[in-house]
């Protein structure tokens, strides 16, 4: 356990090469309508988005994978709602199959994330509920940092609302355990949204 816990870390820790940093998954463009604007609405958004919005087919994906269902990626790539977010999921997926394939000699082909870091767990026989919930937990740590650049939110708010989420974290984890591809659903039609028209914003600081 002790040596699954310290790959997962490594794979899912902000060092990781899959440029995580370069995105916002839409947070930008909430910040800048100021949807999100002080630690309680971000703690609000980050929560629906967790449970409805990109979270949940996440947690449902990274289980087909680690499960070896054969149409994963597949589902991951029709699922997502625009252009920006396919282009976020699909360039950070291929960063950590290319990494994880040179040093781990697996999981070296391109996926969707979630499907890449579930394949490669199951590769290495890696547990699946406690990775979809380090998964989700670093998804949503990715957030908080970006936030932090953008919103006027400080350091010890923004880990206070990181380690509020981990027990939603590890509750989507458990409840996306061996649901299948058909508990695919999203809500979270404002984050969608905000993907979308920051596509086409003039200036931005991330890329979705």
């Amino acid at each position: 356990m002790d040596d699954a816990v310290l790959t997962l870390q490594h794979w899912l820790s902000p060092a990781y090469p899959v440029g995580a940093f370069a995105y916002s998954h839409g947070l930008e463009e909430a910040v800048r309508t100021r949807r999100v604007r002080d630690a309680a609405t971000l703690d609000d958004w980050l929560r629906d988005v967790l449970a409805h919005g990109a979270g949940w087919p996440d947690a449902v994906l990274f289980h087909a994978a680690r499960a070896g269902e054969s149409g994963a990626d597949a589902a991951a790539r029709a699922f997502a709602a625009s252009a920006p977010r396919l282009r976020e999921t699909l360039d950070q997926g291929a960063a950590f199959a290319r990494v994880t394939g040179h040093v781990w000699g697996v999981g070296g082909e391109p996926a969707a994330y979630p499907v890449a870091v579930g394949r490669a767990a199951r590769a290495l026989g890696l547990p699946a509920r406690l990775g979809c919930a380090m998964y989700l937990q670093a998804f949503a740590g990715n957030l908080v940092s970006a936030a932090q650049r953008l919103a006027p939110v400080g350091q010890s708010a923004a880990t206070a609302i990181l380690a509020g989420l981990s027990p939603l974290c590890r509750d989507i984890a458990g409840r996306a355990a061996g649901q299948g591809l058909d508990a695919l659903a999203g809500a979270a039609f404002l984050s969608d949204i905000m993907a979308m028209r920051h596509e086409t914003a003039p200036v931005k600081v991330f890329r979705t």
